[in-house]
């Protein structure tokens, strides 16, 4: 009897694919790479046609050797590694290692572990795809080159076990560029103005808000221009001047990608996108559902396409049909154009069975599984449904000159709604109108509301707020969103607290090294560039190697340059008039994982430290001792008293030292400008160079 062999990735697919074949199969995982370049060594050889040396990974010689035992007795060898360009260059690495003959090695891929699936996939077999191998060597190839030739003068300049990645450094750059348009920021005043009206026969009043002119939109920027509009409007009839009623729709949203699922993971359930990976990889990869046995639910989890297989899109449509009404289903499968073709082999990520409800598998399921089964879910089953529809009404009260409005919506048809409401956005809009509200309507001034704002500045990006920023600019794929953000908060190069992603100083110290001596490294167009030609070499449009050897040489140049300026500047420990008391020495400023800190020069004899405070030369606004630059647990950098705890003064933004010449309060540092920080006060100055 023929004897078959199916090696995947992970041990934890074994089990799920065993029992959908037959005993004449054995299936067996590589638990990953079983190949790599060498750690102590660049690997590749730039002199010879940038030609990679590649090792067996330290650790995988027994299961290689166990491997090599099963396909000996094998007539023929499915190579059942994931669906993607990593998966297709394990299984080619894999046909290396244990020099598979090529008449009897097969690959084998589905985007679901599924029977009928991977049954499919087998009477599929085909060759290992070359194009898509060199697309992955050619950027194990670029981040290397880019990771051990900058990151040796990282430790020359600032410390030993800092690392400069190709996409890591862009992604840092992002955070550093978000940063300094926030501590640029300027505040700007604006007021709104409600309006409360009684409506005659009507006991619910009416908030009408301040609109501007009949035929312009006006924004109150000061208390003056609020006074005087409230001293016209005071003694003027309120009455309902237009009544506008109309119909919106809201589309249904698109399935899953791997970057909308984190993104939305990390707002809906908090999720890290490292945590929503994990999880999702458990949801694929299978789980023991009671009565079933191990069952992979939801499609492969690294994709940015949002195509769905006709089986799904029926299956589903007939599963809305049945539950919710021929009413809820869409109208024909969407075609949305991907901006990217690039895994599009792959589907969207989905239920591999939508009629395995999240309640049906929840008894199976951890706490986790769950809720992110329940999303996914949810928002693939409403792809599929009808869009919402509502009513809406938008009310101009006139009152002079001035205009005042009301709007609201209501919801004539709840659609997709029914089952998937996305973050952020409420169920239901509250500002349900009166509806005998017309033109003929008496309306009854009750009282004006008016309250002072200020413009924010743009948010600190989240993880999520990152991925998406990461996508839209074209930067890295599905499976490295989540390990760039890893890489760079493991670093210390950022610092994660409250969901918001903040500079360190350590990482404005990489940050300002990188573009300084590697501009192209960071930047975000020339990065999306590169991306686009591996995509190109994916596609068999371009040579591997051409893409290398076309990047190489500038990097060489410019690490040279760097190498030849960085020379001159030999870090020197900084001297201090910080006396030790241990051995009455100067003590010295160091660099530590954490930042700076103060050291004993008589090292290892006297093996005093104390934290560095570095003084900004400007007086507590609360007691008049030095402000000196802290750092949060995580690394974050404010500005306190260095006399803490006893006085509690704190700032993120850095102190002036001169006071607000109107107020009396202190100012703080605007990138060219000194705001006030009394927020009752708006002064703005212009930064004087001292």
């Amino acid at each position: 009897m023929a004897r078959y062999l199916v090696i995947v990735e992970s041990p934890a697919k074994v089990k799920t694919i065993k029992k959908f074949l037959g005993s004449n199969y054995v299936v067996t995982a590589s638990n990953g790479h079983v190949r790599d370049l060498p750690k102590s060594q660049l690997g590749i050889d730039v002199e010879h046609d940038f030609e990679p040396k590649y090792i067996t990974i330290r650790g995988k010689g027994d299961i290689l050797a166990n491997l090599r035992k099963e396909v000996k007795k094998a007539d023929k060898v499915f190579l059942a590694t994931d669906p993607d360009r990593e998966g297709e260059a394990i299984a080619w690495h894999l046909s290396k290692a244990l020099k598979l003959d090529d008449k009897k090695m097969f690959r084998i891929s589905f985007n679901e572990i599924t029977k009928s699936a991977v049954k499919a996939s087998i009477k599929e077999a085909r060759e290992i795809d070359m194009d898509l191998v060199d697309a992955q060597q050619a950027r194990r190839a670029l981040d290397r080159i880019v990771g051990y030739r900058i990151s040796p003068l990282l430790w020359a300049k600032v410390k030993r076990g800092l690392s400069a990645g190709r996409v890591q450094s862009v992604a840092l750059r992002i955070i550093a560029d978000r940063e300094e348009e926030i501590d640029a920021f300027i505040p700007e005043e604006y007021w709104t103005l409600d309006a409360e009206l009684a409506v005659k026969g009507e006991r619910k009043h009416l908030q009408a808000k301040f609109y501007g002119k009949e035929k312009e939109k006006i924004t109150i920027r000061s208390k003056e221009e609020l006074d005087r509009i409230v001293k016209e409007v005071e003694g003027e009839t309120f009455r309902v001047a237009d009544v506008k009623k109309g119909e919106r729709s809201q589309k249904p949203p698109v399935p899953f990608t791997t970057s909308t699922l984190q993104q939305e993971a990390s707002k809906v359930l908090n999720f890290a996108t490292q945590k929503t990976m994990r999880i999702a990889q458990q949801l694929y990869e299978g789980i023991d559902l009671k009565g079933n046995g191990t069952v992979g639910l939801i499609t492969y989890l690294r994709t940015d396409s949002t195509r769905v297989s006709e089986e799904a899109d029926e299956n589903t449509r007939k599963y809305v049909s049945e539950v919710y009404g021929e009413a809820f289903v869409t109208e024909g499968q969407k075609k949305k154009e991907d901006g990217k073709k690039i895994q599009d082999a792959h589907e969207a990520i989905r239920p591999t069975d939508v009629t395995r409800t999240p309640a049906s598998v929840k008894e199976s399921l951890s706490r986790d599984q769950f809720r992110l089964y329940q999303l996914i879910w949810k928002r693939f089953v409403a792809s599929r449904m009808a869009p919402a529809k509502f009513e809406t009404t938008s009310v101009k009260i006139a009152a002079g000159e001035y205009r005042f409005q009301v709007s609201a919506s209501r919801v004539a048809f709840e659609g997709f709604r029914e089952v998937y409401v996305e973050s952020g956005e409420e169920k239901a809009e509250n500002n349900v109108l009166l509806k005998s509200l017309d033109v003929s309507s008496e309306l009854t001034k009750k009282q004006l509301d008016a309250k002072q704002h200020f413009t924010q500045p743009p948010a600190h990006y989240t993880e999520a707020a990152l991925v998406k920023a990461l996508e839209e600019l074209g930067i890295g794929r599905p499976s490295t969103y989540a390990p760039t953000i890893s890489t760079i908060i493991a670093r210390r190069y950022v610092a994660k607290e409250n969901k918001n992603l903040y500079l360190t100083e350590l990482g404005d110290v990489v940050n300002h090294i990188m573009k300084q001596s590697f501009p192209s490294i960071v930047d975000v167009n020339f990065t999306a560039y590169m991306e686009g030609l591996l995509d190109m070499v994916a596609e068999g449009k371009v040579e591997w190697k051409s893409v290398i050897s076309n990047f190489y040489p500038d990097l060489d140049a410019a690490v040279q340059q760097a190498e030849k300026e960085l020379e001159s500047v030999k870090i020197e420990d900084e001297v201090t008039d910080v006396i030790c008391e241990e051995c009455g020495r100067n003590m010295v400023i160091k660099y530590g994982p954490h930042g700076k800190f103060l050291a004993c020069p008589g090292f290892p004899e006297c093996r005093n430290t104390k934290p560095y405070l570095e003084k900004i030369g400007v007086a507590c606004p609360l007691c008049g001792k030095e402000v000196v630059v802290r750092k949060t647990k995580k690394g974050r950098r404010y500005y306190g008293c260095e006399d803490n705890p006893e006085c509690e003064f704190m700032s993120w933004q850095k102190p002036y030292s001169e006071k607000c010449p109107k107020c009396g309060s202190y100012m703080t540092e605007k990138g060219s400008k000194v705001v006030c920080s009394n927020s009752n006060c708006g002064f703005v100055g212009i930064k004087e160079n001292k």
